[in-house]
């Protein structure tokens, strides 16, 4: 059936688009897509809708956090679980019950604040000119990267600073009574004497002889442990986009002077301004009266810089309210029209050299703006921006070189589907061998293309394994290509136990020596709590949560867990492969606290603050739950619940 199809291909086309295209006259392009996806939500809250597009992008960014963050200490297929995908969830949850409070409260940003974020963003930062105004050219093209535009950026932030209003104010008022702070300080600062009395599951090991009989019964039960996973030798080809070495000429200067008029708009420079002001500050929360005196103050200082006007500086210097400007004598340097908030910039740009403006009230508080340069718009020559014409022109006539090599990859593996060699000698690429599994094998790194799920179906599918056929060149991100070709296939087995007999016998005899050392010790222990004896033990150990010394930490949650109203006191602690410990408790004591002791007191205050204010804040979202109805697609988490 397949190779009929790919001996076929524009007929196949044809043929699907006669019976797709009259579907979406009678049923319409969104009743076809309800139909396929048989309802695309993957929860409603209240009136809300939680697409599962949008759930499917915030699991995926998810993973791949986690994938960044964990490297090769974490098996990606292991990451997308049922577990994680609610809790994703429940996050996209909050955010609309969030979202419709904040909506019902009308809680907004103003325009202050926004640009004060804006510019904190460290990447916007970056844009900054020696003067202190921000690259508009630049600004804008890093947000068209990004596919936003500076309206967009500006609702995004508006948005988040207004999100974060409810849970901030509610984190922030939670209060921690002292009495709880210093009872916490001096459980962390606790000191105990312990003595060590070791049962190693390695003595009890060596003492174990396993039968035949006895490893083949354990074999039996445990065939699972042994298998050995489905595996898939392959050889495969990459393209890469930064592996290929296209090189193309430079052009004449026609070429690139048509490029400057095509794109004449990209090098024109606004017209700047260069200020200097002075800024008497108004808290944004300021009673009337407080304004009133900061305006009556502002006012005071512009009668003196209008009979002054060459003591401009001086007076910024000694009275101006911004910390960033002032010691410059106010100068902002040059900025364009759209770089400063409005009032502010529609008095600068209204401005004649030399001249001093009136009072001119923001967010910030009262102004005096005095406008000491003007560099008008003009358009950067062609000889300046050559060098940068060329650059894209070879950029873009290199994409065009991989464009069409990806092509030839994508029909060659397809055409001759038998052998990567034709696509090989076609592109000049090397072909690679490598075994792989049908999940992501951590050995290989988080950022191998064998590790892309998608490749790693398209090698575990049945036109791969069984007609030997390449895959499909598969995006594995970045723009690179791969297709692979199966040499071999192992399916997943369990190995006869004649060739694991080693194996087998090694892991019984750890199980059932950890199992001895366990049932000894507990049994001991019930005798030393009988005894008080302490035969055996060895040297004190003064311990405590801060300095845990040489005891495993399952071990010291043990033993500061352990009743010491009398003493001596015991605990025990299995700590499996290694075998039980038992702890004999002699003493307990309080260090006298220290000056450094306060201040770590306080900064643990602060902590337990910062505790108690999350679980308010998780109280009320889940009260807002509680009264919302939420209702989630058991599909997109793979969990019976549907309501709640």
């Amino acid at each position: 059936m397949l190779d009929s199809i790919r001996r076929h291909q524009r007929l196949v086309l044809l043929f699907l688009m006669l019976l797709i295209v009259p579907s979406f006259v009678i049923f319409g392009i969104h009743g076809w897509q309800d139909f396929a996806q048989g309802g695309n939500n993957a929860a409603t809250v209240g009136g809300q809708q939680i697409t599962r597009q949008e759930f499917d992008n915030a699991v995926q960014d998810q993973v791949q956090r986690m994938s960044q963050m964990f490297g090769d200490s974490i098996d990606v297929s292991k990451i997308n679980t049922p577990a994680l995908r609610r809790a994703i969830l429940d996050n996209l949850i909050q955010q609309r019950l969030l979202t419709e409070q904040m909506l019902n409260k009308h809680l907004t940003a103003s325009d202050a604040q926004v640009r004060e974020a804006i510019l904190a963003i460290p990447v916007i930062q970056q844009l900054r000119r020696p003067d202190g105004s921000i690259d508009l050219k630049a600004y804008e093209q890093l947000l068209a990267a990004q596919r936003l535009t500076p309206n967009q950026l500006d609702a995004q932030i508006r948005y988040e600073l207004a999100s974060r209003q409810i849970p901030e104010n509610i984190q922030n008022s939670a209060w921690l009574p002292t009495a709880v702070a210093e009872r916490f300080a001096t459980l962390r600062a606790q000191q105990r004497d312990v003595q060590e009395l070791m049962l190693p599951a390695s003595t009890y090991a060596a003492k174990i002889k396993p039968t035949p009989d006895q490893l083949k019964a354990y074999y039996e039960q445990h065939k699972e442990a042994f298998k050995t996973p489905e595996t898939a030798q392959i050889s495969y080809v990459v393209l890469d986009p930064k592996n290929v070495q296209a090189t193309v000429a430079a052009p004449g200067d026609d070429v690139l002077k048509k490029l400057y008029e095509q794109q004449i708009d990209h090098f024109k420079v606004p017209e700047q301004r260069r200020v200097s002001h002075i800024l008497i500050a108004v808290p944004r929360d300021a009673t009337p009266a407080q304004r009133a005196a900061a305006k009556a103050k502002a006012q005071s200082i512009l009668d003196e810089v209008r009979k002054h006007p060459d003591q401009f500086a001086k007076l910024a210097k000694q009275d101006s309210q911004d910390p960033g400007s002032a010691a410059k004598g106010g100068d902002l340097g040059y900025f364009g029209r759209d770089a400063m908030v409005k009032p502010f910039s529609d008095a600068a740009f209204s401005l004649k050299l030399n001249e001093i403006s009136n009072l001119v009230q923001t967010d910030y508080g009262y102004h005096i703006l005095m406008l000491t340069g003007i560099k008008p718009a003009e358009t950067q020559p062609f000889d300046q921006v050559k060098d940068q014409l060329l650059k894209e022109y070879q950029q873009k006539e290199q994409a065009k070189i991989y464009a069409k090599q990806a092509d030839q990859l994508t029909n060659l593996v397809f055409d001759q589907p038998d052998s990567l060699q034709p696509v090989a000698d076609k592109l000049h690429l090397k072909i690679q061998t490598a075994d792989v599994q049908r999940t992501p094998n951590p050995a290989l790194g988080a950022d191998s293309p064998l590790n892309n799920p998608k490749l790693l179906k398209a090698i575990f599918s049945d036109d791969s394994l069984q007609k030997k056929h390449n895959t499909e060149a598969v995006d594995v991100g970045q723009g690179m290509l791969v297709s692979a070709h199966v040499t071999a296939y192992h399916p997943a087995a369990v190995p006869p136990l004649d060739k694991i007999e080693a194996q087998v016998s090694s892991k019984y005899v750890s199980e059932q020596a950890t199992a001895q050392a366990k049932k000894d010790g507990e049994a001991k222990l019930a005798d030393l709590r009988k005894s008080a004896s302490a035969d055996g033990f060895g040297p004190v150990q003064t311990v405590s949560r801060d300095n845990p010394g040489k005891i495993a930490p399952a071990a010291l949650s043990e033993i500061f867990k352990t009743d010491t109203a009398k003493l001596p006191a015991y605990a025990g602690v299995d700590l499996g492969n290694q075998g039980y410990a038992i702890y004999r408790i002699d003493k307990v004591s309080q260090p006298a606290a220290t000056p450094a002791d306060a201040a770590r007191q306080a900064t643990e205050a602060q902590q337990l603050g910062q505790i108690v204010g999350q679980a308010e804040f998780d109280a009320y979202v889940a009260e807002l739950r509680a009264s919302t109805k939420v209702k989630i697609n058991p599909n997109a988490i793979g969990t019976k619940t549907t309501q709640e």
